[in-house]
């Protein structure tokens, strides 16, 4: 099994930002890729950003140019770099591990709220 814990949500104002951070532990070698997710009050879950273990990375349209993902492999950390923040990003985010082998693991979330 794979554990997933996020890190680095909060209150901040539109125009700020903020890093999330994921720690992985567990059975880190059967992941494959790593990616946020978030869901706002009423909507479906949507994904943000993911990256692989070679460093692809991809970015939902509404992110691109203000978030970035990133991973570290010696900490078996994910981060998400979020710049430019915007009320509409207010959302609970969760991390997200593909795995080789087994289900996929979820994180239990982190809430982003951005006032206006």
């Amino acid at each position: 099994q794979v554990q997933l814990v996020e890190s680095g949500g909060g209150l901040v104002q539109a125009g700020d930002s903020l890093r999330l951070s994921c720690a992985a532990s567990g059975s880190i070698f059967s992941i494959n890729a790593m990616g946020w997710y978030r869901q706002a009050p009423g909507k479906q879950r949507e994904l943000v950003a993911a990256i692989t273990s070679g460093g692809n990375t991809n970015y939902a349209d509404s992110v691109k140019g203000r978030f970035t993902i990133s991973r570290d492999g010696a900490k078996n950390t994910a981060y998400l770099q979020m710049n430019s923040l915007k009320p509409e990003d207010t959302a609970i985010y969760y991390c997200n591990a593909q795995r080789s082998v087994g289900m996929d693991a979820w994180g239990k979330g982190t809430l982003v709220t951005v006032s206006s």
